[in-house]
């Protein structure tokens, strides 16, 4: 398939579009990477291999369908991996969780031959226990508005064509017919923000490049996603990545840029396979290379794989790597738009922020600008995590709360449990309570409460998560992944993590809160990347929110939350044990003791204070004491 105008790309889609009607069932295994640990390969080649017993032409190829072919395809990330893997199947939209091997017989014999719909393996919404056939029925999905991710786990991402079936590349023939600097004006009026972390305005950053003195301009991707708890950018890699490579091609007609690169994670390897399959397909479909669509447009992609850093990350750091020099920051009076990459004008966003350009340009900046608030516009998604029913990767317009995204999308604390805290914006956001569950998620709401957008991790904590453990967490993270430049970083977030580390233990003073908050202002007014400056929000969120668990760790000697070790002791209160056993068959060393039905006993000399006992227990008879 070569197309070497825009009216053999029009023809193109066409010819796909009709061919992907003709198509008797799409089924869609998502392929992201928590349903492929969860077996989701092994579930797309039953599928293969019992479809071609049934007698039911099937190809893994869209490109390869027709004459009643249908299609078996891997798709990205479809959004609700608490509940992997996920098949949807078309006509109908049926969504089908927890699929195993030994469930693909039945609906092929069933589904794809019969149109009868399995129950017994769709969603219940927990609220009315009606089982739900579609997206549009589950609750998780119902509030989020898709634009980055409105191709992830719909497109078959290794294929080409089925991405220009589904309007891809349209953009970009919108922007080859526009002039560059109309292109930057369009964004502009969208009021996108970079999606990385810092939201700096997207259209700013652009014209600001465009204005800089330099013989060549570059473009460049940033998915180097460190953030423990994060994969949004990794997810869009690995399901739609076209969707950034005409991102970026928008981006490199608007500043002029010939050449572009992608920088992934090293740990993402099917990211880089995934990206590299689309850069060839484009390469040879004459879509990447010179002259695109006869526009005097020449563009070229090209993949370098992280540094394994998480400061790599980083603007000018990623850049040195690109440069074949360690990761390490510079200084911030020289912008990367006007000295970047081998020291010329270059423009770096975000994988999000590349996968958003194309609903700009298609649908216009007014649209795009309509949903969200005042400064934030459009949607963020944010991979939803920890103590939470539906953990997953969501898309929500700029401004719903915390609330609607914590107990509407992602449908409450699991076990009845009460919610403690929201962890957002990665290792250097904040922590915020109870008290902050009605503010709005945007840019500035979320900085004015001491926490912050950054690349789009969500992590929740009930009542059994301890705030300076989880202080001390992020902390031992950012320490040893700073890059020992700058003073500041270097020996402040390893003080920073000795005195909170000392709290943990029983050995904190009240003394320490304050030398936390001081030193962790230093820290953030002089150290020289984002890494130091914003690494000491944890435990400053933290101390601010949840003050009174801190001072129980210094005065009470106890953590509340029973995570602390040396602070804490579980017993078993004896008018709540049923003698179920399940802490007994749990415990690690063997520290409980107790008949079948009878109330247990906790050896608190054997005890390691492990807390696998009190997770166990549905009884809620393991206390801290």
């Amino acid at each position: 398939m070569r197309i070497s105008t825009i009216e053999q790309l029009d023809e193109q889609r066409r010819r796909f579009a009709a061919l992907e009607q003709e198509i008797p069932w799409q089924v869609k295994v998502c392929s992201g990477s928590g349903c492929i640990a969860a077996g989701a390969a092994a579930v797309h080649d039953a599928f293969v291999k019992e479809m071609a017993a049934a007698g039911i032409s099937a190809s893994t190829s869209f490109e390869q369908c027709g004459g009643g072919t249908s299609l078996v395809a891997k798709t990205g990330c479809q959004g609700l991996c608490q509940a992997g893997p996920l098949v949807t199947v078309q006509p109908g939209g049926i969504v089908y969780t927890r699929v195993r091997t030994k469930d693909v017989p039945l609906i092929v014999t069933e589904t794809l031959q019969k149109g009868v719909v399995l129950e017994s393996l769709l969603y219940r919404n927990p609220n009315t226990g009606e089982p739900c056939r579609t997206r549009e029925d589950i609750p998780f999905y119902v509030h989020q508005k898709f634009v980055a991710l409105e191709g992830c786990g719909i497109v078959a991402a290794d294929s080409l064509g089925h991405y220009l079936a589904r309007g891809g590349f349209r953009a970009l023939v919108h922007a080859l017919a526009m002039d560059p600097i109309a292109i930057i004006d369009e964004v502009e009026k969208s009021g996108l923000r970079g999606k990385g972390g810092g939201g700096f305005p997207t259209g700013r950053k652009w014209r600001t490049c465009v204005n800089a003195d330099g013989d060549e301009r570059f473009i460049v991707c940033n998915g180097d996603e460190g953030d423990p708890g994060a994969f949004m950018d990794c997810a869009l890699m690995e399901g739609d990545p076209f969707r950034i490579i005409e991102g970026m091609m928008i981006g490199g007609r608007a500043i002029g840029a010939k050449r572009g690169f992608i920088y992934v994670r090293h740990e993402y390897p099917r990211a880089v396979q995934r990206l590299q399959s689309a850069i060839d397909q484009c390469v040879d479909a004459g879509l990447l290379g010179t002259d695109i669509l006869c526009s005097g447009f020449d563009f070229q992609l090209r993949i370098v794989r992280g540094g394994g850093a998480f400061v790599c990350g980083e603007s000018s750091a990623l850049m040195r790597s690109i440069e074949g020099f360690p990761g390490e920051p510079r200084s911030k009076y020289i912008r990367s738009t006007e000295k970047g990459l081998f020291n010329q004008p270059t423009v770096l966003n975000n994988v999000e922020t590349f996968a958003s350009i194309p609903a700009v340009i298609r649908d216009g900046a007014y649209a795009f600008a309509s949903v969200g608030t005042g400064r934030s516009k459009g949607t963020k998604a944010f991979c939803l995590a920890g103590r939470v029913n539906h953990t997953g990767l969501v898309e929500v317009p700029m401004g719903m709360t915390l609330r609607e995204v914590i107990f509407g999308i992602g449908g409450g604390v699991p076990n009845g449990r009460r919610f403690k805290a929201v962890q957002t914006g990665g290792p250097s956001g904040g922590c915020l309570g109870e008290a902050h569950l009605d503010l709005r998620v945007d840019f500035d709401e979320l900085s004015a409460a001491g926490s912050m957008m950054g690349s789009g991790g969500m992590i929740v904590m009930d009542d059994y998560s301890c705030m300076v453990d989880v202080s001390r967490y992020f902390l031992k993270f950012l320490m040893g992944e700073s890059c020992g430049k700058c003073v500041p970083c270097r020996e402040g977030l390893f003080q920073l993590f000795e005195i909170v580390d000392g709290i943990a233990r029983g050995n904190g003073t009240r003394k320490d809160l304050e030398r936390i908050e001081k030193l962790g202002h230093a820290i953030a007014l002089s150290s020289l990347c984002g890494l130091g400056k914003s690494g000491p929000n944890p435990v400053l969120s933290a101390i601010a929110n949840f003050r009174e668990e801190f001072e129980a760790h210094i005065v009470g000697r106890k953590c509340p939350a029973g995570v602390c070790r040396e602070l804490t002791t579980f017993q078993i209160d004896p008018h709540r044990c049923t003698g179920c056993m399940k802490c007994r068959r749990v415990c690690p060393v063997n520290a409980i003791s107790g008949e079948k039905k009878k109330p247990h006993h906790i050896d608190t000399a054997l005890c390691t204070r492990c807390g696998a006992c009190r997770l166990e227990c549905d009884d809620e008879a393991i206390a801290v004491v």
